[in-house]
């Protein structure tokens, strides 16, 4: 979590620099990252990068590229593999790092970092499979081949809510295809941004190939960096965050005819049918609703609920998040969740209370800010050391309501019924967004037409609209991206062109559909005739 420093810092906190050639490079302005669950624990000071400083990571980046895309691909790969074992080494040294800066639980912290390490592994066998193709060419004494390019330098800027899974997502593929980067983390997780950057240069990352730069969004590092396409000092961009925001950046890539890798946001459908299995739905339901705090892209948005089974699968969920366990990750190993990442987070959550009761929800359970005077049943530690939010959660909510199409991010789930499968497929696809989605049901029909139906990327059957795995593809349609996609193979396209290679040996010019030597057909033959 951070905040902009207003006066000089204390000697003993540290203060840390821009990483730009493998060099500290320092700025006047600072801000300070917060232990998310005890806001007085500051982990560090780190810089604003100013915009000449952006300009002179993506300069440095340019310089390196020669050098880093001739490097054989599996070497590269190699490099990787490095990456990933220094991460396995420092895996739960990482994992508390992640915890104490931005609130989520060990064991999701854990959970963030082995993907990160899956990532590595991955791509780096594909250090020795980015391959082309030879294809037949309709001339003689000539060869057609395909082949990845990389394409240049690529400009990045993540969220802080999965502070080492998502840079890698991104970073990792980037790098092992060819390309040098420019990062610039979430404000929220610098330190985790700082120690994944330095371990990644442990592993032999030349000078330059990788830059880390800090700061803020609008009007600060984040922003700067996005206008360097402007300046043609980027060949891609890949952002995680807000629809806004994306759609902006959609905007001065489209300009640039540059592609961009979108991950933008969710309102994330959960559907429970009138077969399902109830405990298994009520228990997937409330770790898509709160895990994390509700602080996920993947997170449950609406759970729209058949009609048959609504009042009872009501009654168990409300049961359930009674028993939630919520406090500081940090001291309670067995909380649900945590506090929300920052203050500014926790405000914007607070504001769809308003929403609620404007449009005329009924609220079943939650209270807004957790207190010493107002705290659920199952909150443990200091509620003032933090940001902490109640479990909410609405009925009533109809379609039309602000509710149920905005993303709430924070732990805030709407219960919607609905009458029938065809209801329910309309009222997952009746929102902008398309990332992920779920649904309940021992019916293979009706799984299979949901799966069919849904405007999602990522549907899950029998399990929670959360989680992700290394060799799949993640990403969304609609509001919540542009069909690019990260993880898997599927990923290196957005990292890589095509070049086409036409090699002629014959030593004469030969022109493909004018001078192709066709075979003339024979006579026609009358098969009947052959048997009259």
């Amino acid at each position: 979590m951070s905040q902009v420093e207003t006066s000089q810092p204390e000697a003993r906190t540290k203060t840390f620099g821009n990483l730009i050639d493998n060099r500290e490079v320092m700025s006047e302005q600072t801000f300070s990252s917060r232990n998310s669950s005890e806001l007085s624990d500051v982990l560090g000071l780190f810089p604003e990068a100013t915009e000449e400083q952006v300009r002179e990571a993506c300069r440095v980046a340019q310089g390196a590229f020669k050098g880093w895309s001739k490097t054989p691909a599996p070497v590269r790969g190699e490099l990787i593999g490095g990456v990933g074992r220094a991460l396995e080494r420092e895996k739960e040294a990482l994992s508390r790092l992640a915890t104490r800066e931005m609130g989520k639980t060990l064991k999701e912290a854990r959970g963030d970092v082995q993907e990160a390490i899956d990532t590595c592994h991955f791509f780096q066998s594909e250090g020795r499979r980015l391959y082309g193709q030879t294809v037949p060419s309709e001339m003689p004494n000539k060869e057609l081949l395909t082949y990845r390019r990389p394409l240049g330098v690529v400009g990045i800027v993540t969220a802080g809510n999965f502070p080492v899974a998502v840079p890698a997502w991104k970073l990792i593929p980037a790098l092992l295809t060819g390309n040098t980067v420019v990062w610039k983390p979430s404000e929220d997780a610098p330190a985790c941004a700082y120690a994944l950057v330095k371990l990644m240069h442990e592993a032999g990352l030349p000078a330059g190939v990788l830059n880390l730069v800090f700061g803020g969004g609008k009007g600060a590092a984040g922003e700067h960096l996005i206008s360097m396409m402007d300046e043609g000092l980027l060949n891609k961009f890949a952002f995680t965050g807000s629809t806004a925001v994306g759609r902006e950046i959609g905007a001065i890539a489209g300009r640039n005819l540059l592609h961009p890798t979108l991950e933008l946001g969710g309102k994330n459908p959960l559907v429970v049918m009138r077969d399902a299995d109830l405990d298994n739905a009520v228990g997937g339901a409330l770790w898509a609703s709160f895990g994390t705090g509700g602080q996920r892209c993947t997170s449950a948005g609406n759970i729209i609920v058949d009609a048959p089974v609504y009042d009872d699968f009501k009654a168990r969920f409300l049961e359930a998040t009674k028993t939630i366990k919520i406090g500081d990750p940090n001291k309670f190993g067995d909380v649900l969740y945590g506090p929300f990442i920052n203050e500014r987070f926790f405000t914007r959550w607070l504001e769809h209370y308003d929403w609620g009761r404007e449009d005329g929800a009924t609220l079943l359970y939650g209270g807004g800010r957790v207190t010493p005077e107002a705290k659920p049943t199952g909150f443990v530690g200091d509620p003032e050391a933090s940001f902490y939010g109640w479990p909410t959660v609405w009925e009533g909510v109809t379609k039309d309501m602000r509710q149920f199409q905005t993303e709430v991010f924070g732990p805030t789930i709407n219960l919607v019924k609905v009458d029938g499968i065809g209801e329910a497929i309309e009222a997952a696809n009746a929102v902008a967004y398309g990332l992920s989605s779920a649904i309940y049901t021992n019916n293979r029909l009706w799984a299979h037409r949901f799966k069919e139906e849904i405007q999602a990327g990522m549907t899950s059957i029998n399990n929670s609209t959360t989680g992700a795995e290394a060799h799949m593809p993640f990403g969304g349609v609609k509001g919540s991206g542009n069909g690019t996609r990260e993880s898997g193979i599927w990923v290196i396209e957005n990292y890589t062109y095509w070049q086409g290679v036409n090699d002629d040996v014959s030593g004469t010019l030969q022109l493909a559909q004018m001078d192709t030597a066709y075979i003339e057909p024979q006579a026609e033959v009358d098969v009947s005739d052959l048997f009259a």
